[in-house]
């Protein structure tokens, strides 16, 4: 979201290097993919955050963090999901 394409793509490699040694959350990924534009990876992978640890997602309705995916059909599938939707 910075402008720092590079350096995110840094870190999501990193982060896929250490996913094969360990556990990484898959929020972990969702925020860098939101941060790089790229919905299709964001929401499969928040998909994959709430099926794993919905309790992780429990800021997802108010956080800044999401409001480039609030305007998605899918955002608002996964706030219904949770609950968070009425």
């Amino acid at each position: 979201m910075a402008g720092k394409r590079d350096e995110a793509q840094k870190i999501l490699d990193d982060l896929k290097e250490l996913a094969k040694q360990r556990n990484v959350s898959p929020l972990n990924f969702a925020m860098i993919y939101i941060g790089l534009g790229d919905k299709e990876q964001a929401f499969a992978y928040l998909d994959k955050t709430y099926r794993e640890r919905p309790d992780a997602l429990l800021f997802i309705k108010v956080s800044p963090l999401f409001d480039n995916l609030r305007s998605d059909p899918r955002f608002d599938d996964l706030l219904r999901r949770m609950k968070l939707k009425t």
